[in-house]
């Protein structure tokens, strides 16, 4: 297929996704003012009693396990902290639109969401070894859980065309977004960018989503993001945790755990550690719902 013509059928179809709802983008457009304070997330969070409700119930869940329940928002807010709330914000909008079991013709959607939150959830152990900031170590887990986005759209628009290039990586032994690019024309890191800059969902996700297969000639503001996602879903594809069609995953450039401060040996120390966040932050994805 042309590509010309899979990015138009791939436009027409984000142009037929829900609109990102108002309070989700007044929560992103407060949380990335580093003025914003709990009281300011609140007045927007408490006119709406869905993603209030949502707020609620995360703080109140296992993945906390607080001894008493929690009944103030705003009290709720200060303890998930903004990234946290801005992050659930973003996850119910993102499966408000691309969550549905139609959007997965020939994807699994259980197997691929699993797959999202290993590579979230790895990118953030990571993140915490090298001692990033604290605040900032739940984009690490947004960024990884949405690297993969554009496949949903793919799959969607043309299942038996991403079949076929399911059934090109297990024969060539070629990487998903390559044998995307032999099927579509297109791959999922190109579709993917149209979807979060349609939703303006900030650089940093942009440019994880864009890049997070060929870091090497990413140059910009967010290469430590970009290469510790790219490591991340290297070691959920390695080890099979979830399924997102890309068996044969293309080597990682030489240099990137270099870059990091990690090796092989970290991955695989990590595994333990990947499965019981995965199950914690399943619930993450079943409050956003």
């Amino acid at each position: 297929m042309e590509k010309e013509k899979a990015i138009k059928i791939i436009e027409n179809y984000i142009s037929r996704m829900p609109s990102m709802p108002t309070t989700v983008a007044k929560v992103l457009k407060i949380c990335n003012d580093p003025q914003t304070s709990p009281v300011d997330l609140n007045q927007v969070i408490s006119l709406d009693p869905v993603l209030m409700g949502k707020v609620m119930r995360l703080i109140n869940s296992a993945y906390y396990s607080l001894p008493n329940q929690i009944t103030s928002l705003v009290r709720a807010i200060i303890m998930l902290g903004l990234n946290t709330v801005k992050n659930l914000a973003l996850s119910t909008a993102v499966l408000g639109s691309l969550g549905k079991g139609s959007d997965f013709q020939a994807l699994n959607m259980e197997g691929f969401w699993r797959h999202s939150i290993c590579v979230g959830v790895t990118a953030k152990l990571i993140a915490k070894h090298r001692r990033v900031d604290a605040k900032l170590c739940d984009e690490y887990f947004m960024a990884g859980l949405l690297h993969d986005l554009g496949k949903i759209p793919l799959n969607n628009r043309f299942a038996d065309l991403y079949v076929r290039a399911i059934a090109v990586t297990d024969r060539e032994h070629l990487p998903l977004y390559q044998a995307e690019e032999k099927a579509l024309g297109l791959n999922h890191e190109e579709a993917g960018k149209l979807i979060v800059e349609s939703w303006k969902l900030g650089r940093n996700i942009i440019d994880v989503v864009s890049f997070h297969h060929n870091q090497e000639s990413y140059a910009g503001d967010n290469c430590e993001l970009v290469s510790t996602v790219n490591v991340a879903n290297y070691f959920a594809n390695t080890y099979e945790i979830g399924f997102s069609g890309d068996r044969y995953p293309g080597q990682l450039a030489p240099a990137v755990m270099g870059d990091l401060g990690i090796d092989w040996d970290f991955l695989e120390g990590l595994e333990d550690s990947v499965n019981g966040e995965i199950e914690k932050a399943q619930i993450f994805l079943q409050v956003a719902d």
